[in-house]
């Protein structure tokens, strides 16, 4: 429990202070806001800073810190600190940059900053990362609630062999699609701060918990293999789990929101257009992404205490079943069961907050995830729409482009459900494209410091960002579905990739702020 407490000392403290060390390098000022400078009653609406810190968060959080913590504990107790470090020098600087540099220009969104500091050639590519990621968080957003729904609400099996399963999927599903085409989301919307607060209820609950019935977590300085999991063959990938290892890149691209993610420039951006102040933006950037990081670890020690306790004792127990790592769970009459990792939130949810505290977080953990997929795939529509110039003004229309997504759509989830590595892929490839979308976000506000004279600073957008290039393109020249290339060739490849892209943002960032 010591290291969890230190982690959470390094996210608290050190978010206070590189918090305002970043407001400081940026400089908000007391400049007219284009809440008023554009107000339309519509978009550019001034609203308080409490409540644009709220949708911030409410936009920013939902399965992702959760799930990924969830799997990325597996490499141990670093975990715990990792977390955090990553979140205030990391996370919190892309959020906290993308989302002001968009107020101060105007309220644009991503697309046009990135194309503004990096150029056209480089928004096409950026392009296609933002269609890549909206479709995988779409798919990922229909799994994740439906798996919960149906193993820890109905009891069911959750095997993609039980046709209840998918009657569950396909009911969100259906939801999707009306909701992709007609403004369905605001009903939802209009309760969504409520499970917002849900959400926050639930990782504040385990947390008390995890205090209070002291759960059993590793720290850093402990033996990592235990009786109860081998946390130490999965971070060195030996023994029997060869197959795993390679800290950097997987940890990073498992836990993906809670640490960074570049999914969140794009919502940082929407709130640019109702900050009332540019001094309210450290609260509703960075700060709400310090609120995340505290998610992501609560949700990581907390699956670690019941790899811990053992499914006997109403844990959890990992072990290999089929030559695939899962979690299993103990049933009433003794037997096992294996679990998915959506499935364990249910677990963690009833083990520290008993069955109605449990209900009511699971509540919120199933219903965010379903009030962003709608609108990710409604944003997906209206991108390729705006790329390819393609009119979307009756029902017709939008459903004629709505349908080849949602086959796609379909498509993945089928592959995720019916392969049994296959959530482990899905969600490492969407928090993948995440991570790789935050590249072009941290690149844009680096060039930015640059053309703006404020080049001392160019390290602190600059270091995540070549840090998570090395992340990305070491991952995906190893992968399967990428190069499939040796380790050693993706790390090379990735050095090099990283090389050309600090060079890039100096090359770019050396042009007069007027020229871009």
């Amino acid at each position: 429990m010591a290291t969890f407490m230190i982690g959470l000392a390094i996210l608290v403290c050190g978010g206070f202070l590189y918090g305002s060390f970043c407001e400081r390098v940026f400089g908000p000022d007391d400049r007219e806001t284009p809440a008023y400078a554009k107000q339309d009653g519509v978009d550019y609406v001034p609203m308080p800073t409490w409540k644009n810190a709220l949708i911030n968060l409410l936009n920013i959080a939902g399965t992702g810190p959760i799930l990924g913590p969830i799997q990325g504990i597996l490499f141990g107790p670093i975990a715990l600190i990792t977390i955090p470090i990553g979140n205030v020098i990391g996370g919190a600087v892309h959020d906290y940059f993308a989302g002001m540099i968009c107020t101060r220009d105007g309220g644009i969104q991503m697309p046009d900053m990135v194309k503004r500091y990096t150029g056209k050639t480089v928004f096409w590519i950026y392009d296609v990362f933002v269609c890549v990621l909206l479709l995988l968080v779409s798919t990922v957003f229909i799994y994740t609630p439906g798996d919960i729904t149906a193993t820890q609400v109905f009891g069911f099996s959750g095997n993609a062999t039980d046709p209840k399963t998918w009657i569950i999927y396909g009911v969100i599903f259906v939801y999707y699609y009306i909701a992709t085409v007609f403004p369905i989301d605001k009903i939802i919307g209009r309760i969504y701060p409520i499970f917002g607060a849900v959400l926050v209820f639930s990782a504040v609950g385990v947390f008390g918990a995890m205090l209070i019935f002291h759960y059993p977590i590793l720290n850093v300085w402990d033996s990592w293999n235990t009786s109860a999991f081998a946390y130490g063959d999965y971070f060195f990938g030996r023994g029997e789990m060869v197959a795993f290892g390679h800290f950097v890149p997987i940890f990073f691209v498992t836990v993906a929101c809670g640490i960074l993610s570049g999914f969140h420039s794009t919502q940082t951006a929407l709130i640019a257009r109702t900050l009332k102040s540019e001094r309210e933006g450290r609260m509703t950037f960075y700060n709400m992404m310090i609120v995340e990081g505290f998610i992501a670890m609560v949700w990581a020690a907390g699956t670690m205490a019941l790899i811990q306790i053992g499914a006997a004792d109403g844990g959890l127990t990992m072990k290999f079943d089929g030559g695939t790592l899962k979690y299993f769970q103990q049933l009433s009459d003794g037997s096992m069961k294996a679990i998915s990792a959506s499935s364990v939130v249910g677990v963690l949810c009833r083990k520290a907050l008993g069955p109605v505290g449990g209900a009511i977080a699971l509540a919120g953990v199933i219903v965010l995830p379903v009030t962003s997929g709608d609108t990710a795939l409604r944003a997906l529509r209206l991108t390729i729409a705006d790329t390819f110039h393609i009119k979307q003004d009756n029902n017709a229309r939008r459903l004629a482009l709505a349908t080849p997504i949602f086959a796609l759509v379909l498509g993945i989830l089928v592959w995720s459900k019916v392969d049994a590595n296959g959530f482990n892929q899905l969600w490492r490839y969407f928090a993948w494209s995440n991570q790789a979308m935050a590249v072009f976000a941290l690149a844009a506000a680096a060039i930015y410091l640059l053309v703006e004279n404020k080049g001392v600073y160019v390290w602190m957008p600059l270091v995540p960002g070549i840090f998570y290039t090395v992340v990305c393109g070491s991952y995906i020249l190893n992968a399967k579905i990428g190069l499939n290339l040796p380790w050693n060739a993706a790390y090379i490849g990735s050095i090099l990739l990283a090389v050309l892209y600090t060079v890039a943002i100096f090359v770019r960032g050396k042009r007069p702020a007027n020229t871009l």
